[in-house]
């Protein structure tokens, strides 16, 4: 019956489309077909194609502040980042050159867009799209290091792309985050509507770019000089803008920012929020909508639920280490991190692996008061549907970026200022917790000793704790650092070793070397 169903089909049926279908014949012909296009880009922010390797779980899992986790079977299925089993990084190879690929067929379809007279609105989606772009390759050249640079939708005869210098990549960053700082509108905060909420602005544009160029800077070069596009000083000029004229500011107290933290939660879209990747619970388990978190389940407690802790797979384990380098009175702490024996917690570990009694607080699955996951109390589903923002900026990094960008021009004062502001919050003299005199007499720290640059990483550590930024803040510092915060030599399962031959990357997918017919080559140590 099927052949003859096929051979019964005439090549003119075949080739006639339905009157909806959108394909690239008949599509990028309105902004609304652009528009469309650019939603797309922003889609393949959610898209985790496993929680396991997600970059921020990726990121915390190789510094000094996590372990692997997880089940006792999972050493065999790849948590150990170190040691890494064939292909582990594959998924997260494929999401980020997938949303590569998005970008830059958008890019390439908007001189054919009917836009009239709107050269704003066409300025506007070329700026968020090359912001994404930027994003992504920002993402994965911290990852992979030397990595094919794909400015365009590739044919066929294309595909074998040798991998580029780091300048370039960097270059084409820069570039990139450049036409985005230029022609995305400067509105403040409390102007933007709600429904453009987690869409590009001006601001994250130029905190991302001093993230690009802190790193790129110290891992690479050491120079003050960003690939020949950005000097220290316009990426310094660049972030005291956000912080004079985006609208940006602290949330008074850190705890209220983490929905597990503190009962008063204070909401998503926050004054502290200068770009976020949004996710929802509403994909209620359509495996192909990626619409919520599946990376925020694997920080969850492994086996059984603690309200307002919510089931997961105990993934990203917290060091010890990082607990105790806390001040016990700073509120970042307790905030950030699960603590099973200080808040009294009795938890079925099962076969939890490496289970140091820490976890995250920040981003776990919240747990109504029955036991279950709100998302599962939603309809929805708790692996796939979390519905927890990622804030990729906050205005906190941004003020610690500042201070390190001053202080490495010699504006001490300003470095302070800025340092200033985060640490008080810390230790709660913004939420009246305590008093600024108190604040000065016992917690307070001077950037004006040698020690300077030492004292803005370790808060940086503190505030951003489970962010997935300590990593990468470790390796630019140099790999004795890194060597010195990672390596613990122990005879168990806590054993933890950085290899300088990696030079701190991560070892790129066997499956795309294989593809790439001898193009793509490994990098050091793997």
């Amino acid at each position: 019956m099927l052949v003859i169903g096929l051979t019964a089909c005439s090549d003119s049926f075949l080739e006639q489309l339905p009157t909806d279908s959108k394909v690239e014949e008949n599509f990028y012909k309105t902004p609304k077909d652009a528009y469309e296009g650019l939603v797309s880009v922003y889609d393949a922010l959610q898209v985790d194609y496993d929680g396991f390797t997600n970059y921020i779980i990726i990121s915390e899992i190789v510094s000094d502040n996590c372990y692997a986790g997880g089940g006792t079977g999972d050493a065999a299925n790849g948590l150990d980042i170190f040691q890494p089993k064939f292909d582990q990084f594959a998924p997260i190879w494929r999401k980020y050159y997938m949303a590569i690929y998005r970008a830059n067929l958008l890019l390439s379809k908007l001189d054919g867009v009917a836009w009239g007279e709107d050269t704003e609105l066409r300025a506007r989606y070329e700026a968020e799209a090359r912001f994404l772009r930027a994003y992504f390759y920002f993402d994965l050249t911290r990852m992979f290091g030397n990595i094919p640079l794909v400015k365009e939708p590739l044919s066929a005869d294309g595909y074998y792309v040798e991998q580029a210098a780091p300048a370039d990549i960097y270059k084409f960053i820069a570039e990139d985050l450049k036409f985005a700082i230029e022609n995305l509108a400067a509105t403040p905060y409390g102007s933007i509507p709600s429904s453009e909420y987690g869409r590009v602005t001006k601001w994250a544009a130029e905190g991302l770019l001093a993230r690009v160029y802190l790193f790129y800077t110290g891992y690479y070069t050491g120079t003050n000089d960003l690939a020949g596009v950005f000097t220290r000083a316009q990426v310094t000029a660049y972030v005291d803008d956000i912080i004079q004229n985006s609208g940006h500011s602290l949330v008074e107290d850190f705890s209220r920012l983490w929905r597990a933290a503190n009962t008063s939660f204070v909401g998503e879209n926050n004054k502290e929020t200068v770009w976020a990747i949004k996710y929802t619970y509403k994909g209620f388990n359509d495996a192909n909508k990626f619409d919520g978190s599946r990376w925020q389940v694997m920080v969850g407690l492994r086996a059984k639920a603690s309200p307002p802790y919510g089931l997961g797979w105990g993934v990203g384990t917290v060091s010890q280490k990082l607990w105790d380098s806390y001040s016990t009175a700073d509120k970042r702490r307790n905030s950030s991190i699960v603590s099973i024996a200080a808040e009294g917690i009795t938890l079925e570990a099962k076969d939890q692996r490496q289970n140091t009694g820490f976890f995250w607080k920040k981003f776990i699955p919240y747990a109504n008061a029955n036991g279950n996951n709100a998302t599962t109390d939603l309809g929805a589903n708790y692996q796939n549907d979390n519905f927890e923002d990622y804030p990729v900026v906050r205005y906190s990094d941004v003020l610690l970026m500042a201070a390190e960008l001053h202080l490495a021009g010699g504006d001490i004062a300003a470095a302070q200022s800025y340092y200033d502001q985060v640490r008080k919050r810390g230790f709660g003299v913004l939420d009246n917790t305590i008093t600024d005199a108190v604040y000065t007499s016992n917690y307070a720290r001077s950037l004006s000793g040698a020690d300077a640059k030492s004292l803005i990483m370790e808060e940086r550590r503190y505030e951003l704790a489970l962010e997935g930024h300590r990593y990468w803040d470790l390796i630019r510092q140099g790999e004795a650092v890194a060597a010195q915060a990672i390596n613990n030599a122990s005879n168990d399962e806590f054993t933890a070793q950085y290899r300088p031959e990696t030079k701190g990357l991560l070892a790129i997918p066997e499956t795309q070397i294989n593809l790439s017919r001898g193009t793509l080559k490994q990098n050091n140590g793997w």
